[in-house]
């Protein structure tokens, strides 16, 4: 175990000591924390794996918070026999992600399991940052009027994992959009003052998201279906697969609601950044029927979209 953490965790991570705790200095202000873990099947996907998975979402959840992210730690479950290249490979593209998005790994723990305890491998991940100045993101500070805004094509992370699981495949290939939003978080917050939410919708989806905010918020969310970013490719596969492509999982998107009077300039900044070129304004928010959220479909009708019940797509993330 020694040798493990001394030889692959402390040079990617660069840790500069193994104790018990790690120790930081901060800027004053008010701090963010999130923790989240990751048992994503296969582990390896077009477009990523758990570990560069494991650090993005972690970074994400700060983001969307309102937080710049700082520090991380990381916590492994390893099951005995596991290969030690693809352990390296998961902890070299942790590390590569980690200095994309602008964070450091400070600390984790190690431990391995017997043979048929765990699948291959399980990552826990927690995530400290900063809140950035002017900017709180909260669902109690939705107001009818406001526009809905989703950073780019919906279904892409949760599709990649599903056509690797099944044998499915694509040409050009489908890519897990897995990436770190704090980037665009920053752009969205220079450009505009008026971001009264943010959510980067994984497990259930775009749908899942706007119900939480309408629930939250007690106003409803009023969505037009022909709108919202869709790749081709997404929708076949989603029809091939028997799935919604409003209730599946995201790694590199989010959701933002906005005063109407920004939407414009936030949209134009969002396009302006890689991550936020496919942005779109789906729709917006009215004072009821409170705690709903209505897809206007291409045919001119409504559906009333809730929370995704059960798992539609099991070990996503």
């Amino acid at each position: 175990m020694h040798r493990l953490i001394r030889e692959h965790f402390a040079p990617e991570f660069a840790l500069e000591g193994l104790g018990d705790s790690a120790l930081i200095s901060l800027k004053s202000g008010r701090l963010a924390y999130t923790t989240d873990s990751y048992v994503v099947s296969p582990i390896f996907f077009p477009g990523g794996n758990i570990g560069e998975l494991s650090v993005y979402g972690t970074v994400n959840d700060l983001a969307v918070a309102g937080a710049m992210p700082l520090y991380l730690t990381a916590g492994f479950i390893i099951e005995e026999g596991f290969l030690l290249e693809d352990l390296k490979a998961i902890v070299s593209s942790m590390a590569g992600a980690a200095r994309r998005a602008g964070v450091k790994i400070i600390a984790g723990d190690t431990k391995v399991v017997n043979r048929g305890k765990a699948d291959g491998i399980f990552i826990n991940t927690s995530g400290i940052g900063v809140m950035m100045d002017g900017l709180e993101p909260s669902p109690l500070g939705i107001k009818a009027g406001d526009a809905v805004i989703v950073s780019g094509q919906i279904g892409r992370h949760g599709i990649a994992v599903m056509a690797e699981r099944n044998g499915i495949t694509f040409d050009p290939p489908v890519l897990s959009d897995t990436a770190p939003l704090n980037g665009l978080v920053k752009t969205m917050a220079e450009a505009a003052k008026g971001i009264r939410f943010m959510r980067d919708p994984t497990r259930g989806g775009l749908a899942t998201t706007l119900k939480e905010a309408a629930l939250e918020s007690g106003k409803c969310m009023k969505i037009k279906g022909s709108s919202i970013p869709l790749d081709p490719r997404i929708r076949g596969a989603c029809g091939l697969l028997g799935l919604d492509p409003l209730y599946v999982a995201n790694e590199g998107l989010l959701v933002a609601i906005v005063e109407a009077n920004e939407a414009g300039d936030l949209l134009e900044a969002m396009k302006n950044h890689p991550l936020g070129k496919d942005a779109a304004l789906i729709g917006a928010v009215e004072d009821g029927p409170e705690g709903m959220v209505l897809l206007e479909t291409s045919i001119g009708g409504r559906r009333i979209l809730d929370m995704l019940e059960g798992e539609q797509l099991p070990r996503i993330c």
